[in-house]
């Protein structure tokens, strides 16, 4: 949606928050449906301990998930306006 507003496509990719936000969408997609269509996929493979073995990467991409949520948490910390900003619409 964002994509169309520009009057100029390629002025799209020159917007940093643009380019930001494409890559948090890109890293959802790519998480979501991705990995999991790779891990159904590898389950097909000749044994239980082979598609394990071919996951132990896709197992660390999920763990940079993870480091991303403590990401939040640590700034969150450094910042409680945002906290009770948050408070506030959760009780709204």
């Amino acid at each position: 949606v964002r994509f169309a507003a520009f009057s100029s496509k390629t002025r799209a990719f020159r917007d940093a928050w643009f380019m930001f936000d494409t890559l948090l969408v890109t890293l959802m997609v790519f998480e979501t449906w991705i990995m999991n269509l790779i891990l159904a996929l590898g389950m097909f493979g000749t044994g239980v301990g082979a598609s394990l073995e071919k996951s132990a990467v896709l197992r660390l991409l999920r763990l940079l998930r993870l480091s991303r949520m403590a990401r939040m948490a640590r700034l969150l910390r450094a910042m409680p306006e945002l906290m009770i900003l948050l408070k506030g619409i959760a009780t709204a």
